[in-house]
């Protein structure tokens, strides 16, 4: 007979057991959540790598719209400028894939295809300095959302937005001093991050027939006017490209484009120069004055008719311009950017005292002539250009 003391007797599971179980089954279900963001990432890079020429018409669209939709800015101003902001921001990532994508491809450069020194500048200094990659998408980060905050900090009072304002304006003016130091005192160039470049698309069914056979031959279906691309015929075999002959009035542009400058064939650093003296005074003069205006402005009583914070932004503005280097080593680019900053000047027409004294009534006059549809356009835009600073911001 068995007694009690030889029935098996089942132990309970080890508490440790059941908890590195546990921790074992929540570390594999959030790997697998993991690798499958990473997918969806990875298949929505390519997406937008293969249709880049359509998400930027896409982009484009979506952005004019929420320009141009009437009553924007009246009840629903904060959810109008979220979309719009929002459209800033997906733009900006899609920069970031096609940037990672163009920089993968090792395609000879050519005279016709050359980079602007604008884009061998900021490319530069991209790739080179991964401090600079930070600042200047914190940057451009605060000038998409700049405006978006302002309208949400306006909700809580008249006091907390001019304080948002000044600290938004202080993050801008730290990182640009912070940019300006990691290039070694050479001015700012607009933009700070690389621009949207097309990406060749890839050749169609029909396009990949008239490449011909393996010897490197167009077959007889195909002629070279079917297989080129922006006017060149690549070669199958060599990959070279052999430009189409310029019509018989076109011949000097042509030749001109083809032309070698100082430009072209200088290091990418040395495309800006350095400042020095009075002339970098000024860089920091330029990159301060927002800052001061937003400061005088917050400081001012009469925030609209004050005539004392406008003049002041101003003052500082015109004096960096006085200051700047005139001398004949300014390169190109800098001649680019300080023209730039030229027509930025006449922002000041929008802004404070002189818009509500002086711009606002050309304004009014104006819309009264316009038709109904762009009268009331233009009065929704004059709503935010009275109510709220980074609407005029340069």
């Amino acid at each position: 007979m068995s007694t009690a003391a030889d029935v098996p007797r089942f132990k309970s599971p080890n508490p440790i057991i059941q908890s590195m179980s546990g921790t074992k089954r929540s570390t594999t279900g959030t790997g697998v959540k993991s690798a499958m963001s990473t997918n969806w990432l990875g298949a929505y890079g390519d997406f937008i790598t293969k249709n880049n020429h359509q998400v930027s018409q896409i982009e484009s669209t979506l952005r004019s719209l929420t320009y141009i939709i009437p009553g924007r800015f009246r009840d629903a101003e904060i959810a109008s400028e979220s979309i719009h902001s929002g459209v800033q921001l997906l733009s900006l990532y899609h920069d970031t894939l096609l940037f990672r994508a163009s920089s993968k491809l090792s395609q000879p450069p050519s005279l016709a295809n050359a980079p602007s020194p604008h884009k061998r500048y900021i490319r530069f200094w991209f790739l080179k300095s991964p401090l600079y990659r930070r600042v200047a998408y914190l940057l451009q980060i605060v000038n998409y959302v700049e405006l978006l905050i302002e309208m949400a900090a306006k909700r809580r009072g008249e006091r907390i937005r001019w304080r948002a304002v000044i600290i938004i304006e202080a993050i801008k003016a730290f990182c640009k001093l912070l940019l300006l130091r990691i290039t070694k005192s050479r001015p700012l160039i607009t933009p700070v991050l690389p621009e949207r470049e097309p990406l060749p698309e890839a050749p169609t069914d029909e396009e990949a027939i008239f490449q011909g056979d393996d010897s490197g031959y167009a077959s007889a279906s195909g002629s070279p006017q079917q297989l080129a691309q922006d006017g060149e015929w690549t070669m199958p075999r060599t990959g070279m490209s052999l430009p189409t002959l310029p019509s018989p009035g076109d011949i000097s542009s042509y030749l001109l484009s083809r032309v070698l400058t100082a430009d072209d064939i200088k290091p990418a650093a040395k495309l800006v120069n350095q400042l020095q003296g009075s002339a970098q005074v000024a860089e920091i003069l330029h990159i301060l004055s927002p800052l001061a205006f937003a400061v005088a402005m917050a400081r001012s009583k009469n925030k609209r008719k004050a005539w004392a914070p406008w003049v002041i932004g101003l003052a500082i503005e015109i004096l960096a311009r006085q200051m700047r280097d005139r001398s004949l080593r300014t390169t190109p680019l800098e001649k680019e950017e300080w023209s730039r900053r030229g027509w930025a000047l006449g922002w000041w027409m929008m802004r404070g005292a002189f818009y509500e004294n002086v711009t606002k009534s050309m304004v009014e006059g104006v819309r009264r002539r316009m038709p109904s549809l762009i009268g009331g356009i233009l009065e929704d835009y004059e709503y935010l250009w009275e109510n709220y600073y980074f609407s005029t911001s340069p």
